[in-house]
C-alpha cells in the first residue's frame, strides 16, 4: 500500500514537471510562430497519439462507445477548454511569459470548484474560500506593485496579458465540470479525445473565418517551432493526462492534485535559465503563497 502510494505521488509530481516543459515550449513555440498555429497543431498532433495509444490499450483508436450525454457535454466542455481557455492561455503566454500565466492559472481549482457549485450544486466549505483567497493574495503579490512615486498600486505586467492568462484559468476550470457531466464513468483517455476532437473543428471554424490557415502551413516550416510544438503536444495532452490518471489511481486526488498544483513554483527555475527572467524575492514568496492556497482547496 506504501509503494503504492509512493508510486502516485511520483507519478503526480512527473505531471506537475510535464506541464512545466509543456508551457515552456509552447511559450517558445507561440513566440515564434503565433499562437493560433500553436493551439490546432498541438491538438491534431494529441489527437493522434491518443488514439494510437487506445487503440494499443484498449483496441480502439476513437471513442466510438462514447454515449449520447458524452458527446453533448464533452464536444462543449472541449471548445470551452480548449478552444476559447487555451486561447486565450496561449496568447498570454505570448504576452506575458509562461511563467506569470501558470500563475495565474492557479486560479483554475478555485474556479472550478465555483462553477461545480454553481453548476453541479456541489459543496463549498470555509476552507475552499479561504483557499480561493489565499490563492488570490499570492497571485496579487506577484502581479500587483506600489509606484514609489505616489504609493498607488498598479499591475506590474501587461493587463491584456493578466486578462488572458486569468480567462485561460476561467475556460479551464468550467471546461473542467463540463468534462465532468459528459464523462461519468466513462474513459478518461477516450473522453479527451472527444474535447480534443471539438477543439480541432472548433480551432478549423475559426481559421477558416479569420482566413488563418496560411500561418498553420507556414509554422510547419518553422524547424524551432515545430520541435517546440511536438514536444508541449508529447509531454502535455499525452504524458501529463496519462500520468495524472495514474497519480490518481495510486494514490488520494488530494494529495495528487496538490502535487501537481506545484507548476507555478517549479517553472521558476527553468524560466531563470531558458528565458533568461529576473525574478525577484516576492515572486517567488508569492508563488509559494499561491500553492499553498491550492494546497487548502484539496487537503484540509
Amino acid at each position: 500500500m506504501l509503494q503504492s502510494s509512493i508510486l502516485g505521488e511520483l507519478a503526480a509530481l512527473a505531471t506537475a514537471i510535464c506541464w512545466t516543459l509543456t508551457a515552456l515550449a509552447f511559450e517558445s513555440a507561440g513566440k515564434k510562430v503565433g499562437s493560433l498555429p500553436v493551439n490546432i497543431i498541438r491538438l491534431c498532433f494529441a489527437f493522434v497519439i491518443l488514439g494510437l495509444f487506445s487503440f494499443i490499450r484498449k483496441g480502439m483508436a476513437f471513442p466510438i462507445d462514447a454515449s449520447v450525454d458524452a458527446w453533448i457535454w464533452l464536444p462543449i466542455s472541449g471548445i470551452i477548454g480548449f478552444v476559447i481557455g487555451d486561447l486565450l492561455l496561449f496568447q498570454a503566454f505570448v504576452v506575458i511569459g509562461a511563467r506569470i500565466s501558470m500563475l495565474i492559472m492557479a486560479l483554475t481549482p478555485p474556479i472550478a470548484a465555483f462553477f461545480g457549485w454553481l453548476i453541479l450544486g456541489e459543496q463549498m466549505s470555509p476552507v475552499n474560500l479561504i483557499g480561493m483567497t489565499v490563492t488570490i493574495f499570492g497571485i496579487a503579490m506577484v502581479i500587483l506593485a506600489k509606484e514609489s512615486k505616489n504609493n498607488q498600486v498598479k499591475i506590474q505586467y501587461s493587463i491584456k496579458g493578466v486578462l488572458l492568462a486569468f480567462g485561460g484559468a476561467v475556460g479551464q476550470g468550467l471546461g473542467l465540470v463540463f468534462s465532468k457531466l459528459g464523462m461519468k464513468d466513462y474513459d478518461p483517455f477516450l473522453s479527451t479525445q472527444i474535447r480534443i476532437l471539438a477543439g480541432i473543428i472548433g480551432f478549423a471554424i475559426l481559421f477558416t473565418i479569420l482566413g488563418k490557415w496560411k500561418n498553420v502551413i507556414n509554422a510547419f516550416s518553422h524547424k524551432k517551432a515545430m520541435t517546440g510544438i511536438t514536444i508541449g503536444s508529447v509531454f502535455g495532452p499525452f504524458l501529463g493526462v496519462s500520468l495524472s490518471l495514474l497519480a490518481i489511481q495510486y494514490t488520494t486526488t488530494g494529495i495528487a492534485s496538490t502535487i501537481m498544483a506545484i507548476v507555478p513554483v517549479l517553472i521558476i527555475i527553468p524560466a531563470v535559465f531558458i528565458f533568461k527572467e529576473k525574478i525577484k524575492a516576492k515572486e517567488i514568496i508569492g508563488a509559494l503563497i499561491a500553492f499553498i492556497g491550492v494546497v487548502m482547496f484539496f487537503i484540509f
